[in-house]
């Protein structure tokens, strides 16, 4: 089965480009940009990984940016997770970003998002690696806040393909961004948002039904609701589910309690993605052979999952075609 994860071209659709900084990254940028981080060394840092739930993760997500300053820094950051990309045979990546993350510490939109652009250039040059922005709002923010987020990535229209919905999820729902996921509608954007991690199925209808979103981010509550179980189904309504995340977060207590497996035989559009591997142990192959370890996956379902990605992407329909058949290829 680990040969069959490695082997096989895969495309991530949900991969926040700030959680892929690793703690030698981490270190070396503090250092660079004289930026004082509450650790000693390296060793400190990964110690410092031990999670009790969403909030305590996003906690240290948000110490750990404050190492991120030049054009340069977003790129290399970017870099060096194209090459985990590489090395996990991910053919397609479709990124997440915080641009207020950034800009409320003076940091400009255009730094962050060039930076990250040239780098994404590069590994499609280098290494036919193709790829999407998408750009989310801080839910612990304001929607005031939102709009004005909005209103600066317009500058930047050609290099975003979709908005989304990220940070803390309990307290904030959907419908606090009602109005501007409806204006960013209106400007040509896709749509998504985190729903359904911690917080329950009330998130993803209103994800789904205020927001008129095109993929759920986790969705792993979904279980909790026949109604919602069914419509999922039969919408075909993608969820890019993040194994890793689930159990840091202490979402799942452990591996063989996660439902990935129960969703996926009910015939849900199921993803697998690393969402913060740096904090969470690992990129999306582990996040596969962890899966695999401990729960009754086949060949098949692996397949599908993979699959699935590639089907699920916001990528056009040839390309698509092309992505499955190098799949098929590598079976």
């Amino acid at each position: 089965m680990t040969n069959l994860i490695k082997r096989l071209p895969k495309a991530e659709l949900h991969l926040h480009i700030e959680g892929s900084l690793e703690p030698e990254l981490m270190f070396t940028l503090a250092k660079k940009n004289n930026i004082n981080i509450p650790y000693k060394n390296i060793e400190d840092i990964r110690n410092a990984y031990n999670f009790t739930n969403l909030q305590s993760f996003l906690d240290i997500y948000y110490a750990g940016a404050n190492v991120l300053i030049t054009k340069e820094d977003f790129y290399d950051l970017t870099w060096e997770y194209i090459l985990k990309c590489v090395e996990d045979n991910v053919i397609h990546t479709e990124i997440f970003f915080d641009p207020q993350t950034h800009t409320q510490r003076g940091i400009s939109f255009e730094t962050v998002i060039t930076g990250i652009k040239e780098a994404l250039n590069d590994a499609k040059e280098k290494y036919g690696i193709t790829s999407c922005i998408i750009m989310c709002f801080l839910r612990h923010l304001s929607q005031e806040d939102a709009f004005k987020t909005l209103e600066e990535s317009l500058a930047f229209k050609d290099d975003i393909i979709a908005v989304g919905l990220d940070s803390s999820e309990l307290g904030n729902p959907p419908s606090k961004f009602e109005e501007v996921f409806k204006k960013a509608k209106e400007e040509g954007f896709k749509l998504v948002a985190h729903a359904g991690e911690e917080a329950d199925v009330s998130y993803i209808y209103e994800a789904l039904d205020l927001l008129d979103i095109q993929r759920i981010d986790h969705g792993v509550q979904s279980i909790k609701s026949d109604e919602l179980m069914k419509r999922l189904k039969d919408e075909q309504i993608p969820l890019t589910v993040c194994p890793n995340s689930n159990i840091e977060l202490k979402v799942f207590e452990n591996y063989k309690e996660h439902n990935i497996k129960e969703l996926l035989d009910y015939g849900l559009n199921v993803t697998v993605n690393s969402d913060d591997p740096a904090y969470f142990k690992g990129y999306i192959n582990q996040n596969f052979i962890n899966l695999c370890e401990n729960l009754p996956l086949s060949k098949e379902d692996i397949i599908t999952l993979v699959k699935n990605s590639f089907k699920s992407s916001f990528i056009d329909e040839e390309l698509k075609k092309e992505y499955l058949a190098k799949v098929d290829k590598a079976i």
